[in-house]
């Protein structure tokens, strides 16, 4: 397994494949991922991570892989859900949850410290590049989404 993805620049999210039953489905996800999807051309800066090292691996098992000093914020993974809903939902976890009541505390810089670390909600592909850019700034916070995911736990945009 590749450890060293985690080295790269942490502006870019990793997109990560875990399921390598649907070639056409993987590329299809990556084209709409990386389209312009407002007027502006607004995109999700990631790296797609195409490695049958990460077949089937879940949320929990990415946490437990993730470097204490990496700086991403968030990861995507495109399971076999992505690839058979009809929405294409991307499965979001959290890597980045510090307390912010305790800005000031010295264990601020320890990963997996507030209570949202590792949840998940899951994103379509338009409205990726919002998830991915905000929450990589820390412009908005990952209660902004998660509270805004439909019934069926997909964000698919602000109402």
């Amino acid at each position: 397994m590749d450890d060293g993805i985690w080295d790269q620049d942490s502006d870019a999210s990793l997109v990560i494949r875990t399921d390598f039953s649907r070639s056409q489905e993987w590329e299809e996800i990556q084209v709409a991922i990386a389209e312009p999807q407002t007027k502006e051309e607004f995109t999700a800066f990631v790296a797609f991570v195409d490695d049958r090292a990460f077949e089937n691996i879940t949320p929990p098992q990415l946490v437990e892989m993730v470097p204490a000093d990496s700086d991403h914020a968030v990861a995507f993974l495109v399971d076999a859900e992505t690839l058979t809903h009809p929405d294409r939902p991307i499965l979001v976890v959290n890597l980045d949850d510090e307390d912010d009541e305790d800005e000031d505390d010295e264990d601020d810089d320890e990963q997996g410290q507030g209570p949202q670390y590792s949840a998940t909600f899951r994103v379509v592909p338009s409205e990726m590049w919002s998830v991915q850019n905000n929450l990589t700034i820390a412009n908005m916070d990952w209660e902004d989404f998660a509270e805004n995911v439909d019934g069926d736990g997909i964000f698919r945009g602000f109402k």
